[in-house]
């Protein structure tokens, strides 16, 4: 059988946590934000996890990374 291939583009967004959670960067994080005010800035830093649909869909993508 062949192996089971990582997305790319998914091992290069998301991380694992150790309780196997996935990990992700905010969004609307790139540009216009002077639009935004402070508190959303703020609010958005760092990472955040994500909720459980999303996150089971993304383990599909990462077979290796559990």
């Amino acid at each position: 059988m062949p192996k089971m291939k990582t997305k790319s583009s998914a091992k290069k967004r998301f991380k694992m946590t150790a309780s196997g959670k996935v990990k992700a960067g905010v969004a609307g994080k790139r540009h216009r934000l002077i639009s935004h005010n402070g508190k959303y800035i703020r609010q958005n830093r760092g990472t955040v996890v994500l909720s459980d649909a999303d996150a089971k869909i993304i383990k599909k993508y990462m077979p290796n990374h559990r």
